[in-house]
C-alpha cells in the first residue's frame, strides 16, 4: 500500500551520548542535502569530521547554561518538533516566531544505568539523568505524524534506507515504530531510575513501581508453542544468562532461558575458590548438585543422583569448563552448559555438538547482594527482594541431644544450600557433598520426602548399588516439618541428621521423635519457600 504520508527530512537534530556510528550516519544525512543541527560534544564531533553543523544555541539564540543542563529545553526546539506541519495556526507561529521544523530527532539518553551500574555515588548518578533528551524523545514521538525519531544507533541503518529509497522522505509506517520505542526507551529510562532512588532511600513499597528492559531477542514461543514471548535485559550486571557470550549451539529457548537462569543462581551458592561445583537442572529443579575436588569429580557426582531426569538438561559449573569436564558432559545428551569461562581446548569438545549450548557469563552471581524478583497476578504484580540468605551466615541451633559430626554438618550445610534453589516444597538427601535424592514441589512434605527416597532407590539400581545412597545421609528441608511424619519418613530412608527451618507449634514434637531415633537436628531459623 502507498505511504501517503511521505515527509521529507531537511532538518535534524543530532544530541546523542553514545556515539557509536554517529559520523557515518551524520555523512550519510548531509549527502541527502538534511542540514544537521547540535549540541555539545556531538557538534564538535561532527564538526571535526568536516561536516558542515549549526550549533543548537545559534538555532534557539541562547547559549548552553548550567553545565549544559539548559540548552534544549527551548521553543525553538520544541515548537520545531511539535508543530503539525498541515496546521495553518501551527504555520503561522512558527513562521511568526522563527521557528524552524526539525524533520529527524537522533538523540540517546545520558547514561544513567551504567553509570549506577558502575558503582557512582550519588551526585554522580543525580548528574546522569536526562531531562532535556527524554522531553526532546516524547515531543517528536508525539508528532510522530511529521517527524521521525531516533533513540539508537541500531536504527541509523534503517532510517538512510527509507531516505534512499523515497527521495530523502521517512514513511509513516517507520515513524510509527520509532515513536513507539522511543516511548518505551524513555519508560525504561525513567523505570531504572525510579528504582534506583527507591533502594537509595531504601523504600520497599514505592507508590508506583516500574520495571523495564532492552529487548535481547525475539523468542520462537514462550513455555508452550501457542505462547508469545521475548527476552529481556533488565538493568544492573549480575552474571547469568542475560550477561552471557553464547559461543555456540542453537538459539536459546525460553524454557531454556529460565532453566538455565535457575542452574546458575544455585551454582552462584558454592564459592569457586572454595571447591569446584556443578548443578544439573531439568524443569527449573536442580536435579544433581555436588561439590568435588574439580569439575569432573563434582559432575560425575551431580549426575549419579539422577541420570534419567539429567538427560537433556542443563549443567551449570563453578570454575572455567575444561576438557575433561566438557568430555564427560557431552557423552550425554545435554541442552545448555553454563560456566564463568571455558578453556580453548573446551570449547572445542563441545564444538562437535554444533545443538548444544555454551554460554560463558564471565563471573558468577553473588549470592548475598541485593535485588529484586517479580511476578505477575492477575491485575498486578508482586516485587520481592531477592532471597539472599546464605547458610554460611546463619546460626545453627542443635536442639536434639545428639550433635551433628563434623562430616555431616558439612553435609547439612551443602543440602540447605541447594534446598533454598528447588521448588517447595523441598527435601533434600545428601552425602559426601552430593545430593543422593530429591523431592521438590509436592503439596505436602511427607510426599516429598518419599519422592526423594524413591529417587534414591532408582539411582541406586541404575548404579548397580546394595542400597541407596540415602542410607547415612544427612537430611534438610527448606520448611519446618509441621509434623513428626514427615522427618520419620527421611529417618526411615536412611537419614541420620536433619537441617530445617524450625518454627512449627509441634517443634517439640518433631525434636522428641529424632531423639527417639538418635538422630541429630539442627535450626536455621530461615526459611526458603521458592515457589
Amino acid at each position: 500500500m502507498t505511504d501517503h504520508h511521505p515527509r521529507r527530512v531537511a532538518r535534524a537534530l543530532l544530541s546523542v551520548s553514545d556515539k557509536t556510528g554517529l559520523i557515518e550516519f551524520a555523512k550519510a544525512l548531509a549527502g541527502h542535502g538534511v542540514e544537521l543541527v547540535s549540541t555539545g560534544g556531538t557538534a564538535k564531533a561532527i564538526a571535526a569530521a568536516g561536516l558542515k553543523v549549526r550549533d543548537v544555541s545559534e538555532l534557539t539564540g541562547f547559549p548552553e547554561m548550567m553545565d549544559g543542563r539548559v540548552k534544549t529545553l527551548h521553543p525553538k526546539v520544541h515548537g520545531g518538533l511539535l508543530a503539525i506541519r498541515n496546521n495553518p495556526q501551527h504555520a503561522e507561529a512558527m513562521n511568526a516566531h522563527g521557528i524552524a521544523p526539525i524533520d529527524l530527532l537522533v538523540v540517546n539518553l545520558y547514561p544513567f544505568e551504567a553509570t549506577v551500574d558502575q558503582g557512582a555515588d550519588f551526585d554522580d548518578c543525580i548528574e546522569n539523568i536526562d531531562i532535556g533528551g527524554p522531553a526532546m524523545i516524547r515531543a517528536a514521538a508525539k508528532n510522530h505524524d511529521d517527524v521521525a525519531v531516533v533513540v539508537e544507533a541500531q536504527d541509523y541503518q534503517g532510517v538512510l534506507d527509507e531516505l534512499a529509497a523515497n527521495e530523502g522522505a521517512t514513511t509513516l509506517k517507520l515513524r510509527r515504530r520509532l515513536a513507539a520505542k522511543a516511548y518505551a526507551r524513555t519508560a525504561a529510562y525513567d523505570a531504572a531510575i525510579s528504582n534506583w532512588f527507591a533502594g537509595v532511600l531504601e523504600n520497599d513499597a514505592p507508590g508506583f513501581r516500574a520495571f523495564g528492559g532492552r529487548l535481547i531477542q525475539s523468542l520462537r514461543y514462550g513455555e508452550n508453542p501457542h505462547q508469545k514471548a521475548a527476552f529481556y535485559a533488565t538493568p544492573g550486571r549480575r552474571p547469568g544468562v542475560a550477561t552471557a557470550r553464547q559461543l555456540q549451539g542453537k538459539e536459546l529457548s525460553y524454557n531454556n532461558i529460565n532453566d538455565t537462569d535457575a542452574a546458575y543462581e544455585c551454582i552462584g551458592e558454592f564459592d569457586a575458590k572454595r571447591t569446584a561445583a556443578c548443578v544439573i537442572v531439568k524443569h527449573a529443579n536442580p536435579c544433581g548438585v555436588a561439590e568435588g575436588a574439580d569439575l569432573l569429580t563434582a559432575y560425575r557426582k551431580a549426575l549419579a543422583c539422577d541420570q534419567t531426569s539429567a538427560f537433556g538438561g542443563i549443567v551449570a559449573l563453578n570454575r572455567t569448563l575444561d576438557a575433561e569436564s566438557a568430555r564427560a558432559i557431552t557423552e550425554i545428551f545435554t541442552e545448555v552448559i553454563i560456566a564463568p569461562d571455558a578453556t580453548d581446548e573446551a570449547i572445542r569438545i563441545v564444538a562437535a555438538k554444533k545443538n548444544l549450548r555454551l554460554l560463558l557469563a564471565g563471573g558468577l552471581p553473588d549470592p548475598r547482594s541485593l535485588g529484586l524478583t517479580a511476578k505477575t497476578v492477575a491485575g498486578g504484580m508482586l516485587v520481592q527482594s531477592r532471597d539472599n540468605a546464605v547458610v554460611d551466615d546463619m546460626t545453627l541451633k542443635v536442639v536434639t541431644s545428639r550433635a551433628p559430626s563434623e562430616a555431616e554438618l558439612r553435609d547439612l550445610k551443602f543440602a540447605f544450600r541447594v534446598a533454598k534453589h528447588v521448588k517447595s516444597n523441598t527435601i533434600i538427601y545428601a552425602r559426601d557433598l552430593a545430593t543422593v535424592g530429591i523431592g521438590a514441589g509436592q503439596m505436602s512434605r511427607i510426599d516429598s520426602a518419599r519422592i526423594a527416597a524413591r529417587k534414591a532407590l532408582d539411582a541406586a539400581a541404575e548404579l548397580k548399588l546394595t542400597e541407596p545412597l540415602t542410607k547415612g545421609s544427612v537430611v534438610a528441608s527448606d520448611a519446618f516439618f509441621p509434623f513428626a511424619d514427615g522427618m520419620l519418613a527421611c529417618i526411615e530412608a536412611g537419614a541420620t541428621a536433619v537441617i530445617q527451618p524450625g518454627g512449627s507449634v509441634r517443634d517439640d514434637e518433631v525434636i522428641k521423635a529424632a531423639d527417639d531415633h538418635g538422630i541429630a537436628m539442627v535450626f536455621t531459623g530461615v526459611r526458603h519457600f521458592r515457589h
